[in-house]
């Protein structure tokens, strides 16, 4: 697959920039099947296995996939459009830092974060014009 993102092959962090054009039902019964308005959002996510960085955000950009994490319903829904990586960061320091800055809101709490004790999701509703570099 050829990609327009420069993405490292190594262990690290990432975000996505995602446009979904229109709402999007949830089929994620944990999470109460909660309902995602049209708009821009941060997903946040780390690749620390085989092919790093390149193979998680590679599998991210495909649309033909099986639907195995939350943000796949959003990714197969809407269109990433920008990608930011950080060699050895961590998400939760991403979704930090971009939930610091103004109108970035959380649109459904536990969302890509289960397994994680400090962010309230890994999913973010952000400004339609939105840099990711940090």
């Amino acid at each position: 697959m050829t990609t327009r993102f420069d993405i490292p092959k190594g262990p690290g962090a990432y975000a996505l920039l995602i446009r979904l054009p229109r709402q999007l039902t949830l089929p994620v019964e944990r999470l109460g099947r909660p309902v995602l308005d049209p708009g821009h959002y941060v997903y946040c996510g780390s690749a620390r296995g085989p092919g790093g960085l390149a193979a998680r955000v590679g599998r991210h950009l495909r649309r033909d996939k099986i639907l195995r994490w939350h943000v796949d319903h959003l990714t197969v829904a809407g269109r990433i459009i920008d990608v930011f990586c950080r060699l050895d960061g961590s998400e939760c320091d991403l979704v930090q830092c971009y939930g610091r800055l103004s109108d970035v809101t959380v649109p459904v709490p536990g969302f890509g974060s289960s397994d994680c004790r400090q962010c309230k999701s890994h999913l973010l509703l952000v400004p339609s014009k939105f840099d990711l570099s940090v």
